[in-house]
């Protein structure tokens, strides 16, 4: 039976003195999360997960913390100063799981804690496994639909960076998605309101039908839209969701970006739409008010086509064409991150996977906050451009934004 408690407030030390000491009962933690940032707080770590370890008959706390690009795990001891100290190192979203229940603590803007318990039996797992945790398991029938496994459930030599990707991608998508929702900038999503996703020039669908399964998995309600040009894409990916049984909480249309028919979404996902497709992505995200956007561009000719003089000194760079264009692929991605957070969204930029299994590795993550710009967020967006002579695509699509 799972029970929850109305929110209660508290002062943050008293609810991390709590969470404290669920944590350092080893005898009954199960596991703990730490997602999310406080207003005005850096973190070091996107997310930190807490969970007890046996190791030689002792038991320690093994901790994996995510930077935005890889996890990192190590074991520590179970002491309630260091875990306290942690919590109070800005995180915003506290989950703890006991064996006989859980606190979830979420720090809100005015610095207050507010606390909701859960009672449900759950067990501890005190394995020291080194063995990676996949969010997908190979044997799931989407990834033999879509060609990433065999028909033995085993991943194909040609598509593991694929699958790596789904699984990186995935690891992002999770944490993000949580946070949103624990800091109520997506409404808790059920079965009668969804999660909604719009995934903006789908192409294959493969992370569109990871995002769709593993959401699921967790016991999240979600609504799926993907969008491409391509009826063939159109077409094969309607009918692996047939295949599935999912056609009914997972679609795809044959659209332009620019013109889609699709309305709203709570996280829109652009992933590699080729070059000023990214930018219609971006404006549809905007301008539907999504609430978070994944976007990772590919390729970047339309800034690379206006810079046909170079500011001083910057000529002694862009003399040599890789670094020109390399610089081009900067100027696009800087440039559309200051207009989505001058359209009110927290954006940074993170590498979603490593260089060596895709150059296309960089990744746009924005939550919408309806923060007001800052003027000089608005002026170096000018000088940027002015110094350049170039306008970017997005702006040209985001008018409302008044910031020629």
């Amino acid at each position: 039976m799972k029970l929850h408690s109305a929110l209660m407030s508290k002062l943050p030390a008293d609810a991390f003195s709590e969470a404290v000491s669920h944590i350092v009962d080893t005898g009954t933690f199960v596991r703990a999360v730490l997602s999310g940032r406080r207003r005005n707080m850096q973190t070091e770590f996107e997310r930190i997960d807490i969970r007890p370890v046996s190791i030689k008959g002792e038991i320690k706390l093994q901790m994996s913390h995510n930077d935005g690009r890889v996890t990192t795990t190590k074991n520590i001891d179970s002491n309630p100063q260091a875990i306290h100290e942690l919590l109070e190192s800005g995180y915003a979203n506290i989950l703890v799981e006991h064996t006989s229940g859980a606190v979830s603590i979420r720090i809100t803007k005015s610095g207050d804690a507010l606390v909701s318990y859960e009672s449900k039996a759950r067990e501890q797992n005190l394995d020291h496994d080194k063995k990676k945790h996949r969010l997908l398991e190979p044997a799931d029938p989407f990834l033999s639909e879509v060609g990433i496994a065999d028909h033995k459930g085993m991943i194909k030599a040609s598509k593991q960076d694929k699958y790596l990707q789904v699984e990186e991608f995935l690891r992002l998508l999770a944490p993000t998605v949580e946070a949103a929702i624990n800091a109520g900038q997506i409404t808790r999503p059920s079965n009668a309101k969804p999660l909604t996703i719009v995934d903006l020039g789908c192409g294959h669908a493969y992370l569109t039908f990871a995002a769709h399964q593993y959401l699921r998995s967790i016991g999240l309600p979600v609504h799926v839209i993907g969008i491409d040009i391509r009826t063939a894409s159109r077409d094969r990916n309607n009918q692996i969701a047939h295949n599935l049984g999912i056609n009914d909480t997972i679609t795809f249309r044959a659209e332009e970006i620019a013109s889609t028919t699709a309305e709203a979404a709570d996280v829109a996902i652009a992933l590699h739409a080729c070059d000023t497709a990214t930018d219609d992505a971006i404006a549809w995200a905007i301008t539907s008010k999504a609430k978070l956007m994944l976007i990772a561009p590919c390729c970047h000719h339309d800034i690379q086509r206006q810079m046909n003089e170079s500011p001083e000194p910057w000529g002694a760079l862009t003399k040599f064409g890789l670094l020109k264009e390399r610089l081009g692929d900067l100027l696009t991605d800087s440039l559309r991150a200051q207009l989505i957070r001058i359209a009110g969204y927290r954006v940074d930029v993170i590498e979603f996977i490593g260089g060596e299994h895709t150059p296309r590795n960089t990744m746009i993550r924005a939550v919408k906050t309806d923060a007001k710009p800052e003027a000089i967020d608005i002026q170096r967006y000018r000088d940027i451009c002015a110094q350049w002579g170039i306008t970017p695509a997005l702006e040209k699509k985001l008018p409302t934004l008044n910031i020629g």
